[in-house]
């Protein structure tokens, strides 16, 4: 990577976004030592500004930030470095810096909760023992939860409609699981959908 590192400071700054859910979760800086400890330990490092040192994020709250991927930005002096939190980021307690977990992208989290039970999940897990009665069974169940909120929408209690239409999109990540599908395919598709 060739970054262009402030001239002055040798720093330049880092966004740190979840790589499942797209939230921004906070801002750091890094030098070229901070760069390379997070490239080659692949936990993220930062130069404190305030402190004059490297750090790692986590090394005294153990909410460590496990790297998924770099990029530079198109005038190469900031990063976008997407990684998988262990907990809470900001100090504060708050899930990001920014605020609490946001709803958008949750389903990304819920996608990867979903394959997560499938893989290693307890016997007594829902959504594991749906998957293993087959994949006719799964099915059917989505086509219930559909018709379930088609019936809903016919009535004006916004809960229960809101309440179908989570089971559904539940269901539907279950299907795309156990089909071996994800989630980022289907809005693949909807973008070429768009485009025309």
């Amino acid at each position: 990577m060739n970054i262009a590192f402030d001239k002055t400071t040798g720093l330049v700054p880092a966004i740190i976004q979840d790589a499942t859910t797209l939230q921004v979760l906070m801002l750091g800086y890094m030098n070229q030592e901070a760069l390379d400890s997070t490239l080659k330990e692949k936990k993220v490092y930062f130069y404190s500004r305030s402190r004059q040192k490297l750090w790692l994020k986590g090394e005294t709250s153990g909410a460590f930030l496990h790297l998924e991927s770099v990029e530079m930005d198109c005038d190469q002096d900031a990063l976008l470095v997407r990684v998988r939190p262990e907990s809470v980021v900001c100090h504060t307690g708050s899930f990001s810096c920014f605020g609490e977990k946001s709803p958008k992208g949750f389903l990304y989290g819920l996608e990867a909760t979903i394959r997560q039970r499938l893989e290693n999940g307890s016997d007594s897990s829902y959504t594991r023992s749906l998957v293993e009665k087959g994949i006719n069974k799964v099915a059917q169940k989505v086509g219930e939860e559909a018709v379930e909120l088609v019936i809903e929408a016919k009535d004006n209690n916004r809960e229960l409609f809101l309440g179908e239409a989570a089971d559904l999109l539940y269901h539907t990540l279950i299907l795309l699981a156990a089909k071996g599908e994800e989630l980022q395919s289907v809005e693949k598709v909807l973008l070429e959908r768009s485009k025309g």
